[in-house]
């Protein structure tokens, strides 16, 4: 049996049109400037106007990845867009996406891990590719998580941004890749931590959207002292260690977060992908759209080897590693 990789040849992003400050939000609520970046790191977000839903956000981040990699819809076979804030109950904001794209075969489904989707994403459009079940896989992180916040709770909506980014993968001969591709993942869940982040709402449960509730102390230190087990399982599976790693690209939460977590692995500061101050928390939209940022303005190159990692309500969270 040919053994196949999953390789990144695309990227893309979008970002809705109106920026919002930190000073804008003071006037909304009681905050200020200086508390947000130090505690942070966020200096602003993006929030999508009405007609900036999920879906439209993520086809303009897909289109721009499907360029960038000179695709066109007739080369897609696999649409996973990773989304807590779908445009409907049903049906899927990827079937959407994918209708708008013009792609008319191969499959397209959400994936729901919150804030870890895009890690649980990018893990199982490789386990599609790796297996002969797609050739190319459009893989899409996008959110608008202004519609779900609380303007009137000022710890939690001075943290959230609305965005997508995507990438596109392609299989492709183990000989042929030339070591590129994605190289391992480690995925992980807890269920029993759902009242530390979670949405009080549902059409299951109350019939309505609800509003994003978080113990900020409590997801500050399991992120940090827990999840960086992903990062090493990713590592090992793979053969190597932090010291090999050229970029961090985190979940873009909190900058405390992230550098304690590349502190504890032991990833030089140089090497992490921050967007954290000018995207604020976008979900699973925050790792595309930082690779995407970090791709184009030439950081990541061809040949890098590169760490996504990432933790979402559940909890659940993950990491992979991917040669570029």
């Amino acid at each position: 049996m040919t053994s196949l990789r999953s390789v990144v040849v695309g990227t893309g992003s979008s970002l809705p049109a109106r920026v919002v400050t930190n000073a804008e939000l003071t006037e909304r609520v009681d905050t200020s400037d200086e508390w947000i970046v130090q505690r942070t790191g966020i200096r602003q977000r993006y929030l999508a106007a009405p007609e900036e839903t999920t879906s439209v956000l993520g086809t303009r981040a897909a289109q721009a990845a499907l360029d960038d990699a000179g695709l066109s819809a007739d080369d897609i076979d696999l649409v996973i867009c990773a989304t807590s804030t779908p445009d409907h109950t049903f049906p899927s904001t990827a079937t959407q996406i994918q209708a708008a794209l013009g792609i008319r075969q191969g499959a397209a489904f959400d994936l729901q891990a919150v804030c870890a989707g895009f890690v649980f994403a990018v893990t199982t459009a490789d386990k599609f590719l790796t297996t002969g079940g797609a050739r190319r896989a459009l893989v899409i992180g996008a959110e608008t998580f202004s519609r779900i916040v609380d303007w009137e709770d000022r710890t939690t909506c001075v943290l959230f941004g609305d965005g997508a980014g995507a990438i596109v993968l392609e299989a492709r001969e183990a000989e042929a890749a030339e070591g590129r591709g994605v190289l391992s993942s480690s995925l992980r869940s807890d269920g029993r931590h759902r009242d530390k982040l979670y949405v009080d709402g549902g059409p299951g449960s109350t019939g309505t959207t609800g509003h994003l509730r978080m113990e900020g102390r409590e997801v500050f230190r399991f992120a940090v002292g827990s999840v960086t087990d992903v990062i090493v399982e990713a590592l090992e599976r793979a053969g190597t260690t932090a010291a090999d790693l050229d970029w961090f690209v985190p979940h873009q939460a909190n900058r405390r977060i992230i550098e304690a977590s590349a502190d504890k692995i032991g990833i030089a500061r140089d090497k992490i992908v921050l967007t954290v101050d000018r995207h604020g928390n976008t979900s699973a939209a925050s790792i595309p759209l930082a690779l995407d940022v970090a791709r184009r303005d030439g950081r990541i190159r061809e040949g890098d080897l590169v760490m996504i990692e990432a933790i979402g309500g559940g909890f659940s969270w993950g990491a992979a590693l991917i040669r570029w």
